[in-house]
Parts: C-alpha cells; sequence; structure tokens
C-alpha cells in the first residue's frame, strides 16, 4: 500500500478528442518522484480496420473504415478515478495516468493510454494490466463501428469480461 506523501502535479484522469505524446506523459507521471523505480505502460490503437479478421465482426464483415468513441462528461471520469483508486489499494503502485481519446478515430489512431509508477517492475506490470483489463469492462464508453455497409454499436466481448474475471471482478458486460 501506498503510504507516501508524493503527489504528482497531473491529473490522474483525461479524456480528450487530442492525440497523446506517450513520453511527455511517462516524463512527467514521474517528474520529481525519486522513489519511481518501474513505469510500465500500455497503449491501445486502432486496429488496421481494413482487414475484418482484424475487427469483433469477424470473416465476411466489411471492412471497417473509423471508430467512434462517446462517453457521459464527470461520470466516466469519476469512473476511471475509481478504478485508479482500487489498483493503488491492490497494488504498491505510487501513481497512475489514464488518457482515454473520445471522437471519430481513425486506423493506427493511439486510443488509450494506461502509464504506472512503482518502486518495482512487478506491481506497475501488474496494475498497468488491472487497469486496462478494467477499463475496457467498466469504463462508460460507447463504441461505434464505421463501415461502407453502414454504423453499428460494439458489444463488449466475452474476453474482456474473462480477462478482467482473473482479478476476482464479475462483470457481465458481454451479450
Amino acid at each position: 500500500m501506498q503510504s507516501h506523501s508524493f503527489v504528482s502535479s497531473i491529473p490522474s484522469v483525461s479524456i480528450q478528442t487530442a492525440d497523446f505524446d506517450v513520453a511527455a506523459e511517462i516524463a512527467a507521471l514521474r517528474s520529481g518522484d525519486c522513489r519511481v523505480g518501474a513505469v510500465c505502460s500500455f497503449v491501445g490503437t486502432v486496429r488496421d480496420c481494413s482487414n475484418p479478421a482484424h475487427t469483433q465482426q469477424g470473416e465476411g464483415a466489411p471492412p471497417i473504415f473509423a471508430m467512434e468513441l462517446e462517453h457521459y462528461p464527470g461520470m466516466t471520469e469519476r469512473a476511471i478515478e475509481a478504478m485508479i483508486a482500487v489498483a493503488k489499494s491492490r497494488f504498491d503502485i505510487f501513481a497512475a495516468r489514464v488518457i482515454h481519446r473520445i471522437g471519430r478515430l481513425q486506423p493506427a489512431d493511439q486510443i488509450v493510454l494506461v502509464a504506472v509508477t512503482s518502486a518495482h517492475r512487478g506491481a506497475s506490470f501488474q496494475a498497468c494490466e488491472f487497469l486496462m483489463d478494467y477499463l475496457k469492462t467498466q469504463a462508460p464508453f460507447w463504441k461505434k463501428e464505421h463501415s461502407a455497409s453502414g454504423s453499428r454499436w460494439v458489444d463488449a466481448r466475452e474476453s474482456d469480461d474473462a480477462a478482467l474475471a482473473r482479478w476476482g471482478i464479475v462483470s457481465g458486460n458481454a451479450g
């Protein structure tokens, strides 16, 4: 558990349309905190949606050329801040930063950054993976895929619920 008084000057959560600079975000997260011995980060990107095998729709589906993400301002940030609080209570981490983009995104665009600092790599790796699994199932975002045949909202996947379940958290999002 964290018992240190160091407080990062950057917010722990940012929901934004603009892209982010991973190196600058990590530098800001660990800036001035000499306790940090490890930083783990995850960056999610829009897959090459021209290949139907890379989408949730599978083979035979029309290629996806864009993705759109929506959220409830205020509610989304609070939900992710609560996820970070859970990660801090489970793992020996100092700080975490989650940036999630919204709006219309193209193939290869960055969608999400999760970065975690700790004294040792194990805690950072675990907390980063935990936060990403939590985000995929519990964060209030809605995703729409756009293809030549129209647009459709994407449902949660059973594999995302299973990933969260290994942390002892049950989610019934997939349907």
